[in-house]
C-alpha cells in the first residue's frame, strides 16, 4: 500500500495546473449513456474513481478510449447496453447511483448497486427513490441493489414536479439526466447549486437537452425525444483548487493556480483573506486564475459548513489543518456529514490541540506540529493531512493513501513542482 513522506519546512512556490472536477467528470461520464452517438470529454482528471467509473460503464458496454493531452476521453453507449451496475466494481464509490437515472431514462430499467465511498456518514439513497418513483419509476431495494423499471406500457419517464426533503447533489444530479428523456416537463425543486451541476447541465444542453435554470435552486427541463453527441470541457476542480490555496498559505509561500476559478470558491477566499492571507483572481491569455501570498502566522478563522454557495464540506478538513497552526483559537462547525472529523485524532498526532464536542471541533492554534506516521481516513481528511506534514517539523509518514488517488490528480507530483519534499513510497 503506497504512502506519502513529506519532509515539512519548505514554502510553496510558483505554478500549478489545476486538473477537470472528480465531480464534474463522474456525473458526466454517467451522462453519456443517455445517446448511442459518440461524446466526447476534455479535461478529465487522472483518478481512481474516474478508472473505476470507466470500468463500471465498460462493463455495460460502453465504449470508452483516452485521446490527447488535454486529458480527452470518448465514450460510444451504442447498444447492446447490459443496464447493471454490480457491486464489484462500485463498492468504493458512491457515484455509481449516478447510473441510475441515465438508465431508466434510455434503456427502461436498471440494476444498480448501493453505493459505497468513504466512511463520512450515510448518504441515504431514498431521494434519488422517491424522485424517480414521482416520474413514473418502479423501484424495489433487494439484495443489495436498486432495481428499476418502467410500468407496462410505458416507453419512457413522465415528466413531474421533485421536491427533495434536503439539498442533494447527486440527487439533483439524477433527476437532471432522467428529465432530459422523460415525456413532458420536470421541474426541480430544492435543487443542489454546486457548480458541477451546472457544468453537467451545459454538456446536457450541448447533447440537445432543454434546461433552464441550472445554478439556482429552481430548475426546468423541458424533455426530448433523444439527445446526440457533443465535445464538453469538464470545469476546473474547486476543492483540488482549495485544498492548494490552504497548502500554500500553511507554508507562507506564493503560488498561481491555472484554471482554478475564484467564482466557485467565494466562501473559501473569504476566509482565507480574513485569515492575513492575499488572494488574487483574474484572467488572462492562459485562461482564469487564483494567486495566494501569504507571510507571517496567519490568524485562526471559524466557520461552518453547508451547501453551495457555503463553505464547502469538502474544504473543512483542509481548512483545519490551516488553523492548527494559525494563531489564536476557532470553531468548525460541520453539519452536511456527522462522521467527518475522522482526520482529528490523526492532526492530534502530529501535535495539534484539537477538541471534539459533537458537531462542533474547538482548535487552539499551535506555533509548530511535528512529523508522525499518520493514517488517512477518508478522501479529504488525506489532503489535510498532507497539508499538515508540509509544515511540520521532520517527516511526516501519511498512510493509506489509496483515499488520496480517488479525488486527486498527482497531487504529490504537482507539489513537488513547487517546492514541497514529498515523494510516494512503494510498500
Amino acid at each position: 500500500m503506497d504512502k506519502l513522506l513529506i519532509r515539512g519546512g519548505p514554502k510553496l512556490h510558483g505554478e500549478v495546473q489545476i486538473s477537470g472536477a472528480k465531480n464534474a467528470a463522474l456525473p458526466e461520464m454517467c451522462a453519456t449513456l443517455l445517446t448511442d452517438e459518440p461524446v466526447h470529454l476534455l479535461n478529465v482528471p487522472r483518478l481512481q474513481d474516474v478508472a473505476t467509473m470507466r470500468k463500471l460503464l465498460g462493463n455495460m458496454g460502453v465504449q470508452t478510449e483516452t485521446h490527447g493531452e488535454r486529458g480527452g476521453m470518448s465514450f460510444v453507449a451504442a447498444n447492446p447496453i447490459h443496464p447493471e451496475a454490480p457491486y464489484e466494481l462500485v463498492k468504493t464509490m458512491r457515484a455509481s447511483v449516478l447510473a441510475l437515472g441515465p438508465l431508466l431514462a434510455r434503456f427502461g430499467r436498471a440494476k444498480v448497486s448501493l453505493p459505497g465511498g468513504c466512511a463520512i456518514g450515510s448518504r441515504p439513497v431514498d431521494q434519488h427513490i422517491k424522485g424517480l418513483q414521482a416520474m413514473g419509476a418502479t423501484i424495489e431495494v433487494e439484495h443489495g441493489y436498486m432495481v428499476a423499471s418502467l410500468p407496462a406500457g410505458r416507453t419512457r419517464l413522465k415528466g413531474a414536479r421533485i421536491a427533495t426533503d434536503m439539498v442533494t447533489v447527486t440527487g439533483t444530479e439524477n433527476f437532471l439526466m432522467a428529465a432530459t428523456l422523460a415525456e413532458g416537463e420536470t421541474v426541480l425543486e430544492n435543487a443542489a447549486q454546486e457548480p458541477e451541476i451546472a457544468d453537467l447541465a451545459e454538456m446536457l444542453i450541448r447533447m440537445g437537452a432543454k434546461i433552464e435554470g441550472h445554478g439556482a435552486s429552481k430548475i426546468r427541463i423541458q424533455g426530448v425525444e433523444r439527445l446526440h453527441g457533443c465535445t464538453h470541457p469538464v470545469v476546473a476542480d474547486r476543492i483540488e483548487a482549495g485544498t492548494f490555496l490552504c497548502a500554500a498559505a500553511a507554508t507562507g509561500g506564493d503560488v498561481v493556480l491555472r484554471h482554478a476559478r475564484a467564482d466557485h470558491l467565494d466562501a473559501v477566499i473569504e476566509k482565507l483573506r480574513d485569515a492575513g492571507a492575499t488572494v488574487e483572481a483574474g484572467r488572462n491569455a492562459e485562461g482564469n486564475f487564483i494567486r495566494v501570498r501569504a507571510t507571517g502566522r496567519l490568524k485562526a478563522q471559524s466557520f461552518r459548513t453547508t451547501e453551495y454557495p457555503g463553505f464547502p464540506t469538502d474544504m473543512q478538513a483542509q481548512f483545519m489543518a490551516l488553523n492548527c497552526i494559525s494563531q489564536g483559537a476557532s470553531k468548525v462547525t460541520e453539519t452536511i456529514f456527522e462522521n467527518r472529523f475522522m482526520h482529528v485524532n490523526e492532526l492530534v498526532r502530529l501535535g495539534a490541540h484539537i477538541q471534539i464536542d459533537g458537531k462542533v471541533s474547538v482548535i487552539e492554534g499551535v506555533e509548530k506540529l511535528s512529523g508522525a506516521t499518520v493514517m488517512a481516513t477518508d478522501l479529504r481528511a488525506s489532503a489535510s493531512l498532507v497539508i499538515a506534514g508540509l509544515v511540520a517539523e521532520g517527516e511526516t509518514v501519511v498512510d493509506r493513501i489509496y483515499h488520496l488517488d480517488r479525488g486527486y490528480d498527482q497531487m504529490e507530483t504537482k507539489l513537488r513542482g513547487i517546492g514541497a519534499d514529498i515523494e510516494r513510497v512503494k510498500s
